[in-house]
């Protein structure tokens, strides 16, 4: 089977995020300024009490929502199907895959393309979950990278113990996901049992 390179579509569409906001720097003393004369414009007493520090929490609530995030981006249930390498049998589940953005962003739909590309061989699931975070990790340069596979495995479920519905989960946690609970914490909350809450 041929397998498509994840890397020529993926890294086609890979875009520099924009630096508009690291350019652009809040003047706090002017934002008050602007919303002390917007209350007087208005009306206001700007030495009531009530009002007194209103210009400052304006000043201070633009400043934090003008300052670039730190979020995540997470592609949930994500289907994929291999064929274990141990025992030629199925097995299949969702993948959960995030990162924190560096210097690059790429288009939700290639983080499917990357998973359906290392999926597209025999595997065993560890594997194929580090392949997906180190291919993210590599390429993308991110700040963390999150992949999470969960998934039902035929050589459980038809020999030895039959463990029907049993699921596997295997992760890789890589940077700021790994090392910063806040962020890792949230990756996880994301990612818990989204595939079997259908």
């Amino acid at each position: 089977m041929t397998l498509k390179d994840p890397r020529a579509s993926a890294l086609a569409l890979a875009e520099p995020l924009p630096h508009q906001a690291e350019a652009r720097r809040v003047d706090q003393r002017a934002v008050e300024c602007a919303a002390r004369d917007l209350l007087r414009g208005l009306g206001a007493d700007v030495h009531a009490e009530a009002l007194e520090e209103t210009p400052r929490r304006v000043a201070e609530a633009y400043a934090e929502l003008l300052t670039p995030n730190d979020d995540l981006i997470v592609a949930r249930s994500i289907p994929f199907h291999s064929l274990c390498m141990h025992h030629l049998l199925p097995f299949q589940g969702v993948a959960h895959v995030g990162y924190l953005p560096g210097e690059r962003i790429v288009g939700l739909s290639k983080l499917g393309r990357v998973v359906e590309y290392f999926s597209g061989d025999l595997q065993i699931q560890e594997r194929l979950t580090t392949q997906v975070a180190d291919w993210l990790e590599r390429e993308l340069d991110p700040r963390g990278v999150g992949v999470v596979l969960e998934a039902d495995h035929m050589c459980m479920s038809l020999r030895g113990v039959q463990k029907l519905g049993a699921t596997t989960v295997t992760s890789a946690l890589r940077g700021l996901v790994r090392h910063d609970a806040r962020t890792r914490q949230e990756f996880l909350a994301l990612t818990k049992r989204s595939s079997h809450d259908q």
